[in-house]
């Protein structure tokens, strides 16, 4: 875990908690100290994937926020109220809805937008770049909301799964492209990353240029000898006709569109990851 970032100091205005209220204090994966009830019961998640985790964590009840981004469950975060996007509050709503806990991260929210939550509310904040580091969250999250057991199994399963993952037998070098005009590219200290390593895949973006997500060339894209592209769906979402447009900018490279949820989702979708990997893999091998 990453623990040298700066820790704010949390506000916490009780007025928006009914009565006594008991609170205990927690270090979330930014390494920010946070008082939280011991027993939130109106949650907002600014987190897609982490939305998802709380639904299979059994908090439907206890969610009283999603962002629009937020689609699985599909028909239960139908029945939410939307608070705005990821990197965009509706700051209006939030204080209408009287959360006793916001769940967020440092890579998907804006830190301004993080700031003035945390004024008000316990803002609990992971921080993942491995697989290690989301197995931690799934597990700290579920104390958080006293799903300690639930977490723990789910945590395991994830854990079986991978460890039962066979990784490419022979070296292939990708780029797995996450936008467009200009082209991006997962670069190597990211969650993206570390599934690509696991699968046995080499990142050969992992070292160009400045930032976790670096801008590319057609040139350098030409220059690194990729022997795979991967389109994925998110955040710009590649289908078939920009598979095809890229193919012909690079004939002699095969160009794949793949799932990006479960490449770069780190919640309880992690269940499927592996043996979504494990079909990917299989498809080079044959």
């Amino acid at each position: 875990m990453r623990t040298g970032a700066t820790q704010p100091h949390v506000r916490m205005l009780t007025f928006w908690f009914s009565g006594v209220v008991k609170m205990r204090q927690v270090i979330d994966q930014m390494g920010r100290k946070v008082r939280v009830p011991l027993r939130p019961s109106r949650i907002i998640s600014l987190v897609p994937s982490q939305t998802e985790l709380l639904f299979d964590l059994g908090l439907d009840d206890e969610i009283v926020g999603v962002t629009k981004f937020c689609v699985h469950p599909a028909d239960r975060v139908a029945q939410k109220q939307t608070v705005g996007g990821t990197k965009q509050f509706r700051f209006d709503v939030i204080d209408q809805l009287r959360p006793e806990l916001i769940l967020g991260n440092k890579e998907e929210n804006y830190p301004e937008g993080i700031a003035r939550l945390a004024a008000s509310y316990p803002v609990w904040l992971s921080d993942i770049y491995t697989l290690d580091d989301a197995l931690a969250m799934i597990r700290q999250v579920g104390e958080l909301v006293n799903k300690t057991a639930v977490a723990t199994q789910l945590t395991e399963q994830i854990e079986t799964k991978f460890a039962g993952l066979q990784p490419l037998q022979r070296p292939l070098r990708v780029g797995y492209f996450i936008w467009q005009k200009p082209f991006m590219a997962a670069g190597r200290h990211t969650f993206i990353h570390d599934m690509l390593a696991r699968c046995g895949f080499e990142n050969a973006f992992a070292v160009v240029g400045n930032g976790r997500y670096p801008e590319l060339t057609p040139q350098q894209i030409r220059d690194a000898n990729l022997d795979a592209i991967f389109l994925s769906s998110e955040p710009f979402p590649f289908v078939e006709k920009h598979r095809q447009a890229v193919s012909a900018m690079y004939p002699g490279t095969a160009v794949h569109l793949v799932d990006g949820e479960l490449f770069s989702w780190y919640g309880s979708r992690l269940l499927k990851a592996a043996n979504y990997f494990q079909e990917l893999i299989s498809s080079y091998e044959e």
